[in-house]
């Protein structure tokens, strides 16, 4: 079951957040900046002490304002980490600085808002997936600045040892499927593994 955190709990991310705004008071951003927006990410976390904190510093760095967070524990992704989602508000030419500074600090972003990644592709990649280091293999398609890895299963019929397959479901930025597509290509051909991609419009 989820664990909703309200904007003034324990983080003390959202202090003065309640303050009331005269109607005819604008809300812009301090500085004279647009207007703040709300925003929400969905993180992937390793289930270990400060990693909530990790992700929430690079929020509040880049001109984020905390709002609630979703603790999913009874929800395990395929990759054995805890979903953690994240309402916060903040101007919009801020939004992409968030999300990269997440990124840089080793946090996987599955969503960040419906626009942002707004399409979805699957692929499969046949060979010695475990041989060639297959944590490698997904930590740096997660890296891919254009992709986020939403589900992951790994078929072994005849063992780790010999070649396997599996199924990867990637989020992709708008516009952004060609380039994971890219990513993924450049990575198996660099370990001999064969990548069957999705058909294409206008493919036979």
């Amino acid at each position: 079951m989820s664990d909703p955190v309200g904007g003034d709990g324990s983080t003390g991310a959202d202090e003065g957040a309640g303050d009331e705004v005269a109607d005819d008071v604008d809300p812009a951003a301090p500085d004279g900046g647009e207007r703040p927006q709300p925003h929400t990410v969905r993180l992937e976390l390793i289930d270990e002490p400060g990693q909530l904190l990790k992700a929430l510093q690079p929020i509040a760095d880049n001109g984020g304002n905390l709002l609630s967070i979703f603790h999913e524990r009874g929800n395990i992704t395929p990759r054995g980490r805890i979903p953690v989602e994240v309402d916060l508000e903040c101007p919009p030419d801020r939004f992409e600085g968030i999300v990269d500074a997440l990124r840089e600090e080793g946090i996987n972003v599955i969503q960040a808002d419906a626009e942002r990644y707004g399409e979805e592709l699957t692929l499969l990649l046949i060979g010695h997936l475990v041989d060639t280091d297959l944590s490698d293999t997904l930590h740096r398609i997660e890296e891919s600045t254009t992709a986020s890895l939403a589900d992951f299963s790994l078929s072994a019929a005849e063992g780790t040892d010999e070649v396997s397959s599996a199924r990867l479901r990637l989020a992709t930025r708008s516009n952004g499927t060609e380039s994971a597509v890219e990513t993924v290509r450049d990575i198996a051909a660099e370990k001999d593994l064969m990548v069957i991609e999705p058909l294409t419009e206008g493919s036979a």
